[in-house]
């Protein structure tokens, strides 16, 4: 293989298909399934020395499981050698659930004569009109729930009509399946009863929409958008080579996971002639989806939507005009089939410029001069399709040097049934008959800072008023007070709206030009906490929900919040654990995670298909420029004044 790859250039659909000959040629995997074949990342030291240091080898990383053994094994293979240079099995752990095995499980459970007679007591004939999903079964304790001798998934029903039909429109309540994926055995049926199918089609396509009995009814498309078209007729103002992005005085790299989907990369900023290190790594470390509803069909409904199923695996084909308006450019994504083929994911990762309104302005009255700029933004995202949602991951590069994230929430809400008059406690009703239960979504973002290199520490900043007194003789005196946070004992912090309380990432080396240390501020968005008991089992196994903020030392082996294997899983693994360790994060390589958690309580406008709803976060440069960095932003061509 060739060493002349950036250490961190994604594997090619060549190296992924090199890797599965080399598994297959050293091991049988005649009874295995692969579940990720991905870069094997190297030490961060030598990817910031290459390439002055010597040839990094090209390593990627594998998870398999073998259904016969009932094993997960992860693996490294060595492209540079030719080689498996690590082979291991991860006792207890369950992989993510491949969509290969949920066809399967969806196809068993559609054959099996407990399901069939339970479809029948609700006057269902046509089976193929059905569609299941494969929901993750968690770990409450029950036996069939142990890592170590089962791989299991609860399916829920749903009934379309026909072959165009949202079928979430008609959910089949109180009807679960429980299948082991290893063996691809229905283990049971279970009916809680049977309660009517709501009535009324819920579709969102012009055809079915224009049908009276549609809720909501639109007899015709509106006829008064016309057209909006962006132009860049000189092209856009990045440049791409391989899979570095340079826009503006924006350095960075990209990646791509089966599990994290888009990842970004030794991200800086261009400042009197050097590139600024201000990210290492930034990608979504965890994401999990928890019902607040104690019905049958839906109290188990907690899924971790990143490492019980991969969002990278299901990540959409972006199309022009659609998910991205513009001068855009696309980058595929090279993933790995169930028997270890690649397989390319087109235009999975957008990229494109977008207006964003003023950057900065002033009009000098007395001198007459009026001096405004107009803001620019890079957009990189991707989209993934999760069952019934949307989840759209964007990443936006401001001229004045922050960085936003943004997550997009769409699609459609998880759904029940009620008799007629019955009015759900724990949902909304939507439509006649059909309601959406109570839920959060819950993300978590991994922060690999590097803000003007490796050494930092992190200040939580809280705005506090001073108390009445000599210090405060009007009543109008507040200050910020800073407090730094010395070791991961300390590392697991709350918001707070009432003191703006934010978190200031600082190189105590590197001085500004009024000499405190240069930074960045990250600025919470929307939040809020779990609704769980704090006994509760997704409490236990998603414990980064429990705080907004988490701070730990810098691992290689630490990425995922809620721990390498959170499916089947009992708890306590992740962010709990890793801040266990104690270790000291001043003056150190240190990681930020932190929490963002959507609170959905459903309206009728969600139904049928979910209008974006949004949250995220902001890293603002905090001392690490010396004045606004953005003032070389040439006027638009009228000057602007």
């Amino acid at each position: 293989m060739t060493t002349m790859l950036h250490p961190l250039e994604p594997l090619t659909a060549e190296e992924i298909a090199t890797t599965a000959a080399i598994l297959r040629r050293e091991h049988d995997l005649s009874a295995a399934r692969v579940h990720s074949i991905a870069l094997h990342e190297p030490p961060k030291e030598a990817v910031l020395a290459w390439p002055v240091s010597a040839p990094v080898e090209r390593e990627a990383f594998c998870v398999l499981r073998d259904h016969a053994r009932h094993a997960t094994i992860e693996a490294v293979v060595s492209l540079t050698r030719d080689a498996i240079v690590s082979w291991r099995e991860v006792p207890g752990a369950q992989p993510n659930i491949h969509y290969e095995e949920g066809m399967a499980a969806e196809a068993a459970i559609k054959a099996h004569p407990d399901w069939q007679a339970a479809m029948r007591r609700r006057g269902v004939e046509r089976f193929d009109l059905a569609m299941l999903d494969a929901w993750s079964a968690g770990n409450y304790g029950a036996p069939e729930e142990d890592p170590t001798q089962h791989r299991i998934v609860r399916a829920l029903t749903w009934l379309r009509t026909n072959e165009r039909d949202n079928g979430y429109a008609r959910p089949v309540e109180g009807l679960v399946t429980l299948v082991d994926l290893d063996t691809m055995a229905v283990l049971r049926v279970e009916d809680h009863g049977i309660v009517p199918l709501p009535p009324r089609p819920g579709n969102f396509t012009l055809d079915g929409m224009a049908d009276p009995a549609n809720v909501p009814h639109m007899p015709a498309p509106r006829a008064d958008l016309r057209p909006l078209e962006i132009r860049q007729p000189a092209g856009p103002s990045f440049t791409v080579e391989g899979h570095e992005v340079r826009w503006q005085k924006w350095r960075l790299r990209l990646g791509f996971t089966a599990r994290e989907g888009l990842v970004l990369h030794t991200v800086g900023y261009e400042d009197g002639g050097r590139v600024r290190p201000i990210l290492y790594r930034a990608s979504l470390a965890e994401m999990v989806v928890p019902y607040g509803d104690p019905a049958p069909t839906h109290w188990r409904k907690n899924a971790f939507d990143e490492g019980e199923y991969g969002l990278g695996m299901l990540a959409n084909a972006l199309q022009l005009g659609c998910d991205c308006l513009g001068e855009i450019h696309y980058f595929d994504a090279v993933l790995a089939r169930g028997d270890g083929s690649p397989i390319t994911l087109p235009n999975a990762i957008c990229m494109h410029e977008e207006d964003f309104g003023v950057l900065w302005k002033h009009r000098d009255g007395r001198a007459g001069i009026t001096e405004t700029r107009r803001s620019r933004r890079l957009v990189i995202s991707f989209v993934a399709t999760v069952g019934n949602y949307e989840y759209g991951f964007f990443w936006y590069f401001y001229q004045d040097g922050s960085i936003q994230f943004e997550v997009k929430l769409t699609g459609i809400i998880s759904t029940g049934a009620v008799a007629e008059g019955v009015s759900p406690r724990h949902g909304r009703l939507v439509a006649p008959g059909l309601y959406g239960p109570h839920h959060q979504h819950v993300f978590n973002v991994r922060l690999d800072m590097a803000v003007d290199g490796p050494r930092n520490t992190v200040i939580e900043v809280d705005s506090v008023p001073v108390p009445p007194g000599p210090e405060n003789p009007h009543g109008n005196a507040w200050v910020v007070q800073e407090t730094p946070i010395r070791n991961e004992r300390e590392g697991a912090r709350l918001i707070d709206p009432w003191r703006v309380r934010r978190w200031l990432v600082i190189n105590p080396h590197e001085r500004n030009l009024v000499g405190a240390p240069t930074g960045y501020m990250l600025v919470p968005g929307e939040n809020t906490l779990p609704l769980a008991q704090p006994d509760a089992s997704v409490i236990q196994r998603a414990g980064f929900m429990t705080h907004h903020l988490w701070v730990t030392a810098y691992d290689p082996a630490e990425r995922y919040a809620a721990g390498d294997y959170p499916n089947q899983h009992p708890g306590g693994a992740g962010l709990p654990a890793y801040i266990a360790r104690g270790r000291p994060l001043e003056d150190t390589d240190l990681v930020l995670w932190y929490t963002l958690n959507h609170h959905h309580v459903v309206r009728p406008e969600d139904w049928p298909v979910m209008p974006v709803a949004t949250l995220g976060f902001r890293l603002l440069p905090w001392g690490f420029f010396s004045g606004n960095p953005a003032l070389d932003v040439p006027p638009a061509p009228d000057h602007c004044s």
